[in-house]
């Protein structure tokens, strides 16, 4: 029953320092409007858990619906290339609060800290958006979802 709930299938970037990690993630949700409060559960033992808690920020990068390969590249942390600004060899841009987010996203939230719950396996993040944004003529795209790679 659990995977018949609708999810989305997204990237969550996160950083500390000057590392930076993309990750294949489907736990998300909006929690608040007022402020704008997204909510992403994150693995303990996921190398994006220990970057969140310490660099205090992680961003939600969108994916094209026939863009479903790529996020295949995240599933284990990739290879980051500092200097190409790459991370498993697609370039990416640190968004306002540093975390990454992937050049071929259709959109975007960037989202800064505001607390995290221990759920046991995951850890609920709290982030207030502080920047969000399409791709320019990405508006109308149709996001990815958990059943189209099943």
């Amino acid at each position: 029953m659990l995977w018949k709930l609708p999810a989305g299938l997204y990237l969550l970037g996160s950083r500390a320092g000057e590392r930076r990690n993309l990750m294949t993630l489907n736990w998300v949700m909006q929690v608040s409007v007022s402020p704008k409060q997204l909510a992403a559960s994150v693995e303990r033992s996921a190398v994006s858990h220990g970057l969140i808690a310490e660099g205090r920020c992680f961003s939600i990068a969108l994916v094209a619906r026939g863009n479903k390969e790529v996020v295949r590249k995240f599933v284990k942390p990739p290879e980051h290339d500092p200097e190409a600004r790459t991370l498993a060899g697609f370039a990416y841009r640190d968004g306002r609060s540093g975390a990454p987010i992937p050049e071929f996203a259709i959109g975007f939230l960037d989202c800064e800290l505001r607390q995290s719950v221990d759920l046991g396996s995951h850890s609920l993040f709290v982030g207030e958006v502080i920047d969000a944004g399409f791709a320019p003529g990405a508006e109308g795209e149709e996001v990815l979802r958990m059943e189209d790679t099943r």
